[in-house]
């Protein structure tokens, strides 16, 4: 019902893809502590991700969860529709799908 897909790398730890079938049932949270609570474990600093401009749910999700805007790139989504040209223009909510954002969360200030 749920997947995280993340990635350890010296003291940072990237999520690549959170995803939960059935939302607003603590899924995605669960799945993310976890990964938090894998993180705090390896001695990583922090924890990243990126999501894209449109995303408004997943913005207000890790917002609510301590993720804080770390950077933006503009026209980001552009260069990645070179290499997957199925990338759609809008999105469902009708915003044009055109920038990541970085989000990340420290978890571990001593490290």
């Amino acid at each position: 019902i749920g997947c995280i897909t993340y990635v350890i790398d010296g003291k940072d730890c990237d999520i690549i893809s959170l995803d939960s079938i059935i939302e607003n049932k603590g899924i995605g949270t669960a799945l993310l502590q976890q990964v938090e609570e894998t993180a705090t474990h390896a001695h990583c600093h922090r924890i990243k991700l990126i999501t894209t401009n449109d995303n408004v749910q997943a913005m207000a999700f890790y917002q609510k969860r301590g993720y804080q805007f770390a950077a933006l790139f503009p026209n980001a989504v552009e260069k990645a529709r070179q290499i997957k040209p199925e990338i759609p223009e809008k999105a469902e909510n009708g915003i044009v799908i055109r920038d990541e954002i970085l989000f990340s969360k420290v978890i571990n200030e001593n490290e």
